[in-house]
């Protein structure tokens, strides 16, 4: 469901705000074009991102809420619905809501930091008479993924602790 509404949500943003201002960034533009570029991209994956999680994030808290008390071999959910029920008896809409705010901000933290330091190390890092710089260029985004959720792991672990804090 989470997919689904997800895969909703990105469309209709894509459709409201258009990608038709947002270039790609190429081997010919200047360095600040280039940068605008990134900034363009950027902040518009940023608004499909943050409205994406905060559609979906009461799915995460009830998928969050579900498996910690698998693993404390406890009984309060016995199925989707009951999650649903307890949650909005217990602790009202906002409980559905626990944790979103770190959540998002560990989101558009990666997502800018990636696509910045990506940028950075394409355009000064990779020197264009590398045989291999396409290449290079290519998993840069990868790699930078992958160091940069280091980074943003304290703010997904802070959600996810907010998300089954005193829900019994």
């Amino acid at each position: 469901m989470s997919s689904a509404i997800s895969t909703m949500v990105r469309s209709k943003v894509k459709q409201t705000i258009p990608a038709e201002e947002v270039e790609n960034v190429s081997d010919r533009d200047d360095l600040n074009t280039s940068l605008r570029k990134v900034v363009k991209e950027t902040s518009h994956e940023m608004v499909i991102q943050c409205l994406s999680r905060i559609a979906t994030h009461p799915f995460h808290v009830i998928s969050v809420r579900c498996m910690a008390q698998f693993v404390g071999r406890e009984i309060k959910y016995r199925g989707l619905f009951s999650c649903i029920a307890n949650i909005f008896k217990e602790e009202g809409v906002g409980g559905f809501f626990a944790g979103v705010v770190p959540h998002v901000l560990g989101e558009v933290i990666f997502l800018w930091c990636c696509n910045l330091l990506a940028h950075f190390i394409n355009t000064y890092a990779v020197d264009n008479n590398f045989s291999q710089a396409p290449a290079v260029r290519s998993y840069t985004k990868f790699v930078m993924g992958i160091a940069v959720s280091v980074l943003t792991y304290p703010f997904m672990l802070v959600a996810d602790l907010m998300a089954v804090n005193n829900c019994g």
